[in-house]
């Protein structure tokens, strides 16, 4: 299965759901999707309770975090580059 496909992700949480409703343990749940119970658990603390719309949602959210955080370090470290030339440390 490809790392982080919410698309994948979430319909195996739903089958792990099924398979606890009816009377599995997590061990037996968690191993006909093929994960251990520390990923079902990873997966559940991530994905638990999202529809794949809002999962999409909340990865495109998290990639847009992630470029303005680097906009911001650029910005900062320019800031700094441009304090020090006006300091007259070059």
């Amino acid at each position: 299965m490809p790392r982080g496909k919410a698309k994948h992700i979430i319909p195996k949480l739903r089958e792990v759901e099924v398979e606890l409703g009816r009377g599995k343990t997590v061990a037996e749940a968690v191993k006909k999707i093929g994960v251990t119970e520390q990923t079902s658990y990873r997966w559940k603390k991530r994905f638990g309770g999202l529809r794949m719309d809002q999962a999409k949602r909340l990865k495109e959210l998290e990639k847009e975090n992630s470029r303005l955080k680097r906009l911001l370090a650029d910005a900062e470290l320019d800031k700094a580059i441009l304090r020090e030339v006006a300091e007259g440390k070059f």
